[in-house]
């Protein structure tokens, strides 16, 4: 099975002056086409440094990390920058949605930047907002949304451009209990229709019991 993600010998260290704290020690990993993977481990341990690693968005001190295949070391910032947006979603605890925008235009912005004509880009995020239960909330600024509303447009903003893998770096962590199961579950399901990878990385093992493999971030490495 092809690997969607690709990490070795991964390191990566803070550095305040002279100071070195390593956080990543030679970690690898693997994640597979369609695979959906938990990296438990406790607040301060490094996942959401794993996390932008993995998405090219911080770069690691040591190591190789390859997504379809592609050593991200090893191309321009400008290819970067289309593989993350073309081949990756993201998810944060936080939604970080516009908040000048409605729902469907902050679902469409992917595809707006790519250059997708807007009628397009539009009558997409609709379909997407209408099978997460938001077809009448689709014109609704994020500040008349509800905490589970704003993160399921995150989430469909996520994966409109049908990414390889959507990472998610505590995706329900600023919900209350019921708004999280029920949006998790509308994550794996959205991931699952478009036979893409998930990655969450997170402290909650009722979430990574979810998921088709769980690993668990300690000392800086996979264990």
């Amino acid at each position: 099975m092809n690997n969607i993600i690709e990490c070795k010998n991964l390191s990566y260290s803070y550095h305040d002056g002279d100071r070195e704290t390593p956080i990543l020690v030679n970690l690898n990993l693997e994640v597979s086409m369609g695979e959906s993977v938990a990296i438990l481990g406790q607040s301060g341990c490094g996942k959401s440094t794993l996390l932008n690693i993995l998405g090219g968005i911080d770069k690691p001190s040591y190591g190789i990390v390859k997504i379809d295949g592609v050593d991200l070391s090893a191309i321009s910032e400008e290819k970067l920058t289309k593989i993350r947006s073309e081949r990756l979603g993201y998810v944060y605890q936080f939604h970080h949605l516009l908040k000048d925008f409605s729902a469907i235009e902050n679902t469409a912005m992917p595809l707006l930047i790519k250059g997708t004509n807007r009628g397009a880009a539009i009558e997409e995020a609709k379909n997407i907002l209408s099978t997460i239960g938001l077809e009448n909330r689709l014109n609704h600024l994020p500040s008349e949304l509800s905490g589970g509303e704003r993160q399921r447009v995150a989430i469909a903003r996520a994966i409109i451009n049908k990414p390889s893998c959507v990472l998610a770096d505590e995706p329900t962590g600023n919900l209350d209990a019921k708004n999280a199961l029920s949006t998790l579950e509308m994550l794996i399901n959205l991931n699952q229709a478009q036979n893409s990878s998930l990655v969450i990385v997170t402290h909650d093992e009722k979430i990574a019991q979810k998921m088709s493999t769980v690993l668990v971030l300690e000392d800086g490495s996979i264990k």
